[in-house]
């Protein structure tokens, strides 16, 4: 989820980074756009650091340069937040005046927009200034403060920049964003693996690794610290989520054995491969008539996790099924000694495997089940973690293990 850090003139403009870096710590996607007033206060080298984009700056675009930013530049944002906003400029946005890159992209960008003023007590509560928010409010803007405190002039009064963390939390707020896994260290697998049988060639499977990318998105939204382990993926691995390579079936046990004793919870989404070859040649292997080729059965990841965990740890897994989809998946639960399992009928080419839909049933450890209709995997992933919210943070336990409710 991405927001727009809108940053004005104000002496208060370096307490933007520490808003900037403060959202982003809560999992979103911050751009900010500086005017040029608010460059002398602070460079924008001090948020393309924070957020490893460039920053979108008040100038009108030069020559080679993308002539229609002030359209492009809030797309895919869900919310615009200006922190610190000047006088001049909720000024601006109150009297529709768009007359530089800045005022011109929010005015374009149709955003909900949240405004934290900054500015000395007499300007903040001069008649023009009041009608100005009142008309923004009127408009379905959202003001934040200011605050009682000592100004940078010199004076104590209304119209200092609210807290910091007060700003973060009514964008949280805002956005809707559940926060129920905060704190929790959760690992997720995604992809297929693949074994080779020579250097050029493998036994693999038709996994996107698409859902897996979706929990891990999710849980990092909904506040997890998430370690994302991929085998073989079809698309690209989500940008600020640690993500670790791991192939083989053997090389992903060796990754998640690593850091599952630091974990709560462990989602095995990865189609990880049943078996290896016995032999791996050194060379390719040459074109043959038949080609026999030994393998041997991979050990399991969710079993030995089980095996080693301890109380209050969730393992949740994936069963991709084509035939009684259900007992199948039930039978796997209990003989893996997970505390719940997602199914899904991967014999329909409409969901699972590369499709951006799916549709499942979860079962926990005693037994209730839940089934979905068909939706994208990022609602899908919401709904999985639901059940793991759950099942870390309360429920019944059951042989040492929580189930959910």
């Amino acid at each position: 989820m991405e927001i727009i850090l809108v940053v004005t003139g104000s002496i208060a403009a370096y307490k933007a980074a520490d808003i900037a870096r403060r959202l982003i710590d809560e999992g979103l996607k911050v751009s900010v756009a500086m005017t040029s007033n608010a460059e002398k206060f602070i460079a924008p080298l001090t948020f393309e650091a924070l957020t490893g984009s460039p920053v979108f700056r008040s100038g009108f675009p030069l020559p080679g340069e993308e002539p229609m930013g002030h359209i492009t530049f809030s797309r895919g944002a869900q919310l615009a937040l200006v922190a610190p906003a000047t006088a001049n400029f909720i000024g601006k946005l109150a009297n529709g005046i768009a007359d530089d890159n800045i005022s011109t992209m929010l005015m374009a960008s149709g955003l909900p927009l949240l405004v934290a003023p900054a500015m000395n007590e007499k300007m903040y509560n001069h008649p023009a200034v009041k009608q100005n928010i009142d008309t923004l409010e009127q408009r379905g803007a959202i003001f934040i403060g200011p605050s009682k405190g000592a100004l940078a002039c010199g004076d104590v009064g209304e119209g200092k920049l609210e807290d910091v963390e007060a700003i973060t939390s009514r964008v949280i707020e805002e956005l809707e964003l559940k926060r129920d896994l905060r704190g929790l260290k959760i690992i997720v697998t995604a992809g297929g693996t693949r074994e080779p049988i020579d250097p050029v060639r493998f036994i693999g499977n038709r996994s996107s690794g698409k859902m897996g990318i979706a929990i891990a998105k999710a849980a990092v939204m909904r506040g997890a610290e998430v370690c994302l382990i991929a085998g073989a993926l079809e698309v690209d691995p989500p940008e600020g989520i640690q993500t670790v390579k791991a192939e083989t079936a053997e090389k992903m046990l060796e990754q998640v054995s690593a850091r599952f004793d630091g974990a709560d919870a462990l989602i095995m989404s990865a189609a990880v491969g049943d078996y290896h070859t016995a032999h791996v040649p050194t060379g390719k292997v040459g074109k043959k008539e038949e080609w026999d080729i030994k393998l041997v059965k991979n050990r399991d990841i969710i079993s030995e996790m089980s095996r080693r965990s301890r109380s209050g740890q969730v393992i949740a897994g994936f069963a991709a099924e084509t035939d009684d989809i259900e007992k199948r998946g039930r039978e796997k639960l209990l003989r893996k000694n997970m505390d719940m399992i997602v199914i899904n009928d991967v014999s329909r080419s409409d969901i699972g495997f590369g499709s951006d839909e799916n549709e499942i049933t979860i079962i926990t450890r005693k037994g209730e089940t839940r089934k979905t209709s068909k939706m994208a995997k990022s609602d899908i992933a919401e709904i999985i973690l639901d059940c793991l919210a759950r099942l870390v943070t309360g429920g019944e336990t059951v042989s040492g293990r929580k189930v959910c409710k």
